[in-house]
């Protein structure tokens, strides 16, 4: 049996419909959650000599780079590692509570570029550590749940884009039935 779909409307924005109101909070709140954990639990661990093991937090690495007068590389990396993915966050945030907040998704791409790339530079120094023989590495949960909010924070994002191409095809044809009447 097929579910009744309102004139003038296509099946997709009822479906569009359900996803905002019950998958797009719940997706939201995952990514913004996996954000803040991979922020705050280690990324990696590093071993050296059987007995120095070292396991940074991005918010540490930051930190550490900052207290050992790496101005630039901690400036660099909390801004494409923190401050652009917390701003993209924002934004999917704003734009899912408001309909009308959707064109800012579209100006957000410059950052959804650059989410990932916390995730293959860890890749690469655990990379470096394992095959150097100076020390071994191994990726830690932080960087997981980096990753999984970065992966989520894009999903949402091409879904608010879609949704937002939707209703500016319905808006047309709203305008062009209001004027024949």
């Amino acid at each position: 049996m097929s579910r009744a779909v309102p004139i003038g409307k296509p099946a997709s924005q009822g479906k569009t419909l359900i996803m905002t109101r019950t998958f797009l909070p719940i997706l939201l709140f995952v990514a913004t959650f996996c954000f803040a954990l991979g922020l705050v639990l280690p990324i990696a661990i590093f071993e050296r000599l059987f007995f120095l093991t070292e396991r940074p937090s991005l918010l540490e690495i930051i930190a550490s780079l900052w207290g050992g007068s790496d101005y630039f590389l901690a400036i660099v990396i909390a801004l494409f590692s923190v401050a652009f993915p917390a701003a993209k966050l924002i934004i999917l945030h704003m734009a899912s509570a408001d309909g009308a907040q959707r064109h800012l998704v579209h100006r957000a791409g410059a950052l959804s570029k650059w989410s990932m790339m916390d995730v293959l530079v860890v890749a690469l120094a655990v990379f470096a550590a394992k095959t150097t023989g100076l020390a071994s590495a191994a990726a830690q949960p932080g960087i997981w749940f980096y990753g999984m909010a970065a992966l989520v924070s894009a999903g949402i994002a091409v879904f608010l884009k879609r949704e937002d191409r939707l209703r500016q095809e319905d808006r047309p044809e709203q305008s062009s039935a209001g004027a024949r009447d």
